[in-house]
């Protein structure tokens, strides 16, 4: 089966010590690679205001893992956030094929500024012969 990218962002309760969110980060970086994935980048963001109550707190506790594998270990780690009482929400979204979508729209758009480029470039050079004739 085909490696797929996946984000996976937490928001756990913002009374939990940082030794604990810690604690968890490692945990779920323990579980991704037994299961056959790999964590590519863990992104602790820290406590932030939430955009609107959940469980009457306004603040949480944010952080955003980048996983590579194949989408088992995805499925496993959701059901243990859902059991976990110190993470409040989760999402989890695949975005390798946004990225491929996203550098195609990039390669092409840098190709068609380069041939403008040398459009303007040979525009250029032949007005320079003109003026100089």
């Amino acid at each position: 089966m085909a490696n797929r990218v996946y984000e996976v962002m937490f928001i756990a309760d913002p009374e939990t010590s940082d030794e604990t969110i810690g604690k968890l980060n490692e945990a779920i970086g323990k579980l991704v690679e037994t299961e056959g994935g790999s964590v590519v980048r863990v992104d602790d963001m820290g406590r932030r205001k939430m955009a609107y109550p959940i469980n009457k707190k306004k603040e949480g506790y944010y952080v955003l893992f980048e996983i590579e594998g194949s989408g088992q270990e995805i499925a496993e780690l959701e059901r243990r956030m859902r059991v976990n009482e110190t993470i409040i929400r989760f999402m989890t979204v695949r975005v390798d094929e946004d990225r491929k979508a996203a550098d195609k729209k990039r390669l092409k758009r840098e190709n068609k500024s380069k041939k403008r480029a040398s459009f303007r470039n040979t525009e250029d050079a032949a007005q320079e012969t003109a003026d100089a004739q």
